[in-house]
Formats: structure tokens, C-alpha cells, sequence
């Protein structure tokens, strides 16, 4: 046969679901964008987060999430509803910016059930939500079993969205039935306590699910590609069993023609349908393997997806059909393109940082940690290229200096990026070594491939100086010269037991076996972690009531739970000296305590560096400032700034 040798053959093989074909094996997971109009349309900027995911070369693209059923059914307060005079024009806009890159368009159909949102003064939706049986909190009924007659009004939704979804273009329908939505709320014996033909055995508590089937599939026709996403475990003390799954795969299979297996549900497993950076990746898999045993039809696998290796072997071995991916392609959209080519050295890895949901908390914005892009989809169609290409001098090699010299190479200016030290990465270099924290290490090596490749001409061991800049003579000057680690001034800190954060992994062979961590910020504690994970007795000190305060709402959590496991927290304490025996404390009582240690990390923060910011301010024509030199904070806001100073030269 003449043709190239593709590095995952499996993974770029065609896959037939329903009457489409998949290009590949990869799926776009449904992700929502939180940027819809107030009677819940997609708008431009919605459309083209999607057609991103198209133009990365993904076979499915999802678009989420319809609510079938405006009055009872909306999880979120901004949701894509069908209810608006133009919801139909919205839809078909964003099948036909998928289709156009050559992916199928699919579209999300789900109902929030008990867990939709409330709005006491929205006459539309109850204060007292629907669900599959009655609730109560404190005596205050706070769910409210559906009638039949309301049953039967929703299972009609589903058939008027998909009717609407279909003739707006979309080749491909996703259910919800899993992550404690309404239908895995009804086949759920924790959840259903009905006694009626909706309840009691696993054939009547998956009977919506069926009906729900059945109705789409009334309208839609035979052949269109329905895809049915299930939660494999739930996770929740009395809920059902994975052979109850199993069960529920055989009852569905006739009626689908993709089953997605997923797993969580809406309460108490976030990091189990969204696998954090403390799991292994592929760590739902094996549940798509085992009931693909049962089941004649495509499988597809989801969950911290992100290694084109990986993802090769789950199909070329048969676990699982297809894979489906989110975060991963936030970090990177162009992960299939960039696979099928073989330069999957280029795929910008998710870190698992979950900074992408929690800026929905706190802003309401979808973003990524890594890609700049995530959020200006539409807007950076209209970057124009430069009409005057001018020399940029970029001072500093960490992510922010990294990610401008990018972007101003990538738009066709001449680009030199100087880094003191002998390696790129900046503060990112203290992430060397901690096996939760390897996706986000890997990205110097993947900036700087990129760099490389865009011509960007990098020169190590070189200061940015005021008298280096007269010789350069750039147009524009970023200064990305990151900060430094604030040493505090205590007796002994200067001594051989201590070592600063940032250089844990130079003097890993010099730590001992018992160790005080000084700071109980998020760097403090995930290196608390790091070496009580590799067998260290780990102490925490933080002067303030709580630890890992500066960590996301996301991340937080799931940081706290490892810490409960590995390591001791001593908050309310304040370091006064370092012995050769540990650390001297100060509790707000006033009482001295030691805590015996071998060495002492010292992790209370980072200092920018605004004395070298101050010797550059006047040497070049333009000059900006992006990174830590600016303030710490996190990777995200340096890329962000890095990104766009690159577009504002």
C-alpha cells in the first residue's frame, strides 16, 4: 500500500457510528461557553470556541449544553435554551463552522433535574426543583417528585430539541444520562425512590432513558448517530452498581450508536469525572473496556486524556473505540492535527490545574491556564499581521518571556529572546521532579520546540542589560524578568539545613528525612507534598489560620485532601529562627515551639525583581513588562500578558 506511515494509525483510522464515519478516533468532549446571549443563544464568540476544536482536526466536535426543558431543566443560570425566537439560527451557525473544517457536529441534549438552578424572583423556574422523588432538608422539601404527566412533558422536550438540533445541521446527538443529571438521577436507587413504573427495578428506573431514546429517535430517524454518555460509577452511598451499568449498557445498545462511559456524579466526585493531577491518566478506562465486553457497538473512553500514546494503545488493544477529550483540548485544540502529523512534541499538555473551571466560579470566563487563545477565539481571527516587522528584545525566559517571544515571531517580527541563566522556564524550573507537576514542567520543552520553530533566536547565559540594549538597538523591549524568592530575615536562615523552594530539585539529595516546610502557600505545600509523597516526615508551618490559600477554588480542595494524607499542617505559627535541630515557632499565645527537623524549605514567596525592571524602563523606543517582574502570580497571568504583548508589538 503507498501512503506515509502515521505514528498512532489507530488513533487516525476512521470509525463508523450510526450512518457518519468519524475522520479519527478523537472526540471533542461537550465544554460550555459561558458567553450566550441573555435568552440563551450561542453568539459569535461561543461559535468560534467550537470551530477551534474543528480546526484542531477533532472528528466529533460537542457543542454544550441544551436544556430541553427551560422550566424545570437548566443546571446553570447561562445555558443554551431552544426557547428564543433565533435559537435555531444560532444553532445552525455553530454546525455549520464545525462542518466546514471537516468534523462532525453534534450537540448536547440534557436536563438538570434536582439539581437546576433556582431563582426565586424567575417566574420561569421553581424555587423547588423536580427530580425523581421527593426531598427534604431540615424538613423543607426541596425537591419535588415529577408527575407523570411532567415526565411525559419532558420526554416530548427531547424530541422537540432534537427536531430543532437536526434541522439546524447537526449530524450527531449526545444525550446526557451520567455526572447526576436527570436521567442517572432516575436510574439511581439513591435518588429514585419511586414506586411507580419509573421506579424500584433497574428496567424501571432506566425506563426514561428508554423513552427519552426512543422519542429522538422518532424524530431524528434510523441511522443518525445517537451517542449516550453514562456515569460508570456514581460514588454516592446507595446509588447503583457497576453491573447495574453493565445492565444498563444492554438495556440502551439497540437504541444508540456510540457509548460514552464516563463516571462521577454531581455531588462528592468532581475529581473523578474530572481526574485531577494527583490520578494517573486513563484511570476511567478500564470501565469503557469492561462493558465493551457486553455491548456490540462503539465504546468511547473519557477522563484525563492527553497522551496520543496512550490513546493509541486504548484502541489499537481494544479498550475502547474512541476517545473523548476536554481540558486537554483547551490546552491544546490542535492536539489531532498536531498527532497525525507526528509532532505530538508540539501538544501543549493540559497540567490538570483546573484553572479553566475555576474561573467560571469567580469571573464566569472560560480560560486556560496555558492557551491564551481559550476565550478569544473570535477575536483572534482579526489579528492582523505586522505591516513593518521590527526587532523585539525579549528579557527573560520564563513562561510570560516565552510566550511573547512567541507571539511576535509568529506575526513575522524578528525576535531575540536572552535568558540569564543557562535554561529556559523561569519559575516554572522549580517544577522539576514532582510527578504531579510533570505536564506543566513539560511545557518549556514544548515552548521552546515551538520557539525554535518559529524562528525565535534564543541566547542563554545572556544578561538584558541597559548597555547589552545599545548594542541590540531593538524597537520594542519586554522585560519578562520574572522575581525572586523572598528570604526572610531570620536567625540561621542563611544556614546549610535551609534550602529555598525554587531550588528543591538542585539539592534534593541534600534534604533529610525530616523536613518543616516555611509557608504554607501553594508552592509551600505542593512541595510539602512532593517530598512527603517520596517518604519524608513533612511539616507545614503558615502564620495564617489556613494553608494553600493563593491555590484556585478547583484545586484547593483536592490539594487539601492530599495534605490530610501526607502531611502535617501547623497554621497559626510564625517561624522566628532556624537551629540546627529545626524550626523555632511562635504560637499567637506567645509560646515557643520547635519543630524538629533535618532541613528547612523556605517557601514564603516571591519578590519581583522591579531593580532590573527599572534599569530597562528607558531602553528601547516601546517597552513593556509582562510575568512576575510585574507581580507574582500565577503561569496563567504571565502566558496571558507574554501572549499579548507579542500582539501588541
Amino acid at each position: 500500500m503507498i501512503g506515509m506511515k502515521r505514528k498512532f494509525p489507530n488513533l487516525f483510522s476512521p470509525l463508523k457510528v450510526g450512518n457518519v464515519t468519524l475522520r479519527n478516533r478523537i472526540i471533542s468532549a461537550p465544554m460550555t461557553y459561558p458567553m450566550l446571549t441573555a435568552d440563551g443563544c450561542l453568539t459569535p464568540e461561543a461559535i468560534a470556541f467550537y470551530e477551534m476544536r474543528a480546526k484542531g482536526g477533532a472528528a466529533v466536535v460537542t457543542v454544550s449544553e441544551v436544556i430541553v426543558h427551560t422550566a424545570t431543566g437548566k443546571g446553570y443560570s447561562v445555558q443554551v435554551l431552544l426557547d428564543a425566537p433565533n435559537a435555531k439560527d444560532s444553532l445552525a451557525a455553530a454546525a455549520r463552522a464545525v462542518k466546514r473544517h471537516g468534523s462532525i457536529a453534534s450537540i448536547e441534549l440534557s436536563h438538570g433535574g434536582k439539581y437546576a438552578a433556582t431563582d426565586k424572583t424567575d417566574k420561569l423556574r421553581p424555587a423547588v426543583t423536580y427530580g425523581p422523588s421527593d426531598e427534604f432538608v431540615n424538613g423543607v422539601q426541596t425537591v419535588r417528585a415529577m408527575s407523570k404527566e411532567l415526565i411525559q412533558e419532558i420526554i416530548e422536550s427531547y424530541g422537540r430539541a432534537a427536531a430543532i438540533c437536526k434541522a439546524a445541521g447537526f449530524e450527531m446527538m449526545l444525550i446526557h444520562a451520567g455526572h447526576g443529571w436527570l436521567l442517572q438521577q432516575f436510574l439511581s436507587p439513591s435518588s429514585n425512590k419511586r414506586t411507580d413504573e419509573y421506579g424500584g427495578s433497574l428496567e424501571n428506573r432506566a425506563r426514561l432513558t428508554l423513552e427519552v431514546l426512543d422519542k429522538i429517535r422518532s424524530v431524528v430517524g434510523p441511522g443518525f448517530p445517537l451517542e449516550l454518555r453514562i456515569s460508570a460509577e456514581e460514588y454516592i452511598e446507595g446509588g447503583y452498581s457497576f453491573q447495574d451499568v453493565i445492565e444498563y449498557a444492554k438495556l440502551v445498545e439497540s437504541k444508540i450508536d456510540l457509548l460514552q462511559v464516563s463516571t462521577g456524579s454531581h455531588e462528592g466526585s468532581f475529581d473523578k469525572t474530572h481526574p485531577s493531577m494527583f490520578m494517573e491518566r486513563g484511570v476511567n478506562v478500564h470501565y469503557a473496556t469492561e462493558i465493551k465486553k457486553h455491548i456490540k457497538i462503539p465504546v468511547s473512553t473519557i477522563g484525563a486524556l492527553n497522551e496520543p500514546g496512550m490513546m493509541e494503545e486504548i484502541i489499537a488493544s481494544g479498550q475502547a473505540d474512541a476517545v473523548v477529550m476536554g481540558r486537554a483540548l483547551l490546552a491544546d485544540p490542535f492536539l489531532p492535527r498536531k498527532a497525525m502529523r507526528g509532532d505530538d512534541d508540539e501538544i501543549v499538555r493540559c497540567c490538570r490545574c483546573f484553572t479553566c473551571m475555576a474561573e467560571r466560579m469567580t469571573t464566569g470566563l472560560r480560560i486556560c491556564a496555558l492557551n491564551p487563545i481559550i476565550g478569544r477565539e473570535y477575536e483572534s481571527n482579526f489579528t492582523p499581521a505586522p505591516t513593518k516587522p521590527k526587532k523585539v528584545l525579549v528579557a527573560g525566559g520564563g513562561p510570560g518571556g516565552m510566550e511573547a517571544a512567541l507571539s511576535a515571531a509568529e506575526r513575522g517580527h524578528e525576535v531575540i529572546l536572552c535568558e540569564k541563566s543557562n535554561e529556559l522556564g523561569g519559575a516554572l524550573k522549580a517544577e522539576r521532579g514532582i510527578p504531579f507537576k510533570k505536564d506543566l514542567y513539560g511545557f518549556i520543552a514544548t515552548k521552546s520546540l515551538l520557539l525554535q520553530k518559529a524562528g525565535v533566536e534564543v541566547r542563554l547565559n545572556t544578561e538584558v542589560t541597559p548597555e547589552y540594549c545599545e548594542i541590540i538597538k531593538p524597537d520594542v523591549l519586554i522585560i519578562a524578568v520574572g522575581a525572586e524568592p523572598i528570604i526572610p530575615p531570620l536567625p540561621g536562615i542563611e544556614g546549610s539545613n535551609v534550602i529555598v523552594a525554587n531550588y528543591v530539585y538542585e539539592n534534593r539529595d541534600k534534604i533529610g528525612s525530616k523536613v518543616v516546610v516555611l509557608g504554607g502557600g501553594q508552592v509551600g505545600c505542593e512541595t510539602a507534598l512532593h517530598l512527603a509523597q517520596e517518604g519524608k516526615d513533612v511539616t507545614v508551618v503558615e502564620m495564617l489560620p489556613e494553608v494553600c490559600l493563593d491555590a484556585n477554588a478547583r484545586q484547593r480542595p483536592l490539594l487539601l485532601a492530599q495534605l490530610d494524607k501526607f502531611v502535617s499542617c501547623r497554621t497559626n505559627l510564625r517561624g522566628v529562627r532556624v537551629t540546627e535541630t529545626g524550626l523555632l515557632c511562635m504560637a499567637q499565645d506567645g509560646k515557643e515551639v520547635l519543630l524538629e527537623a533535618d532541613t528547612v524549605i523556605c517557601a514564603v514567596g516571591q519578590r519581583s525583581r522591579r531593580e532590573v525592571v527599572e534599569k530597562l524602563s528607558n531602553c528601547a523606543p516601546e517597552v513593556m513588562e509582562v510575568g512576575d517582574c510585574v507581580q507574582p502570580a500565577r503561569v496563567t497571568e504571565a502566558v496571558f500578558r507574554g501572549y499579548h504583548a507579542g500582539l501588541d508589538v
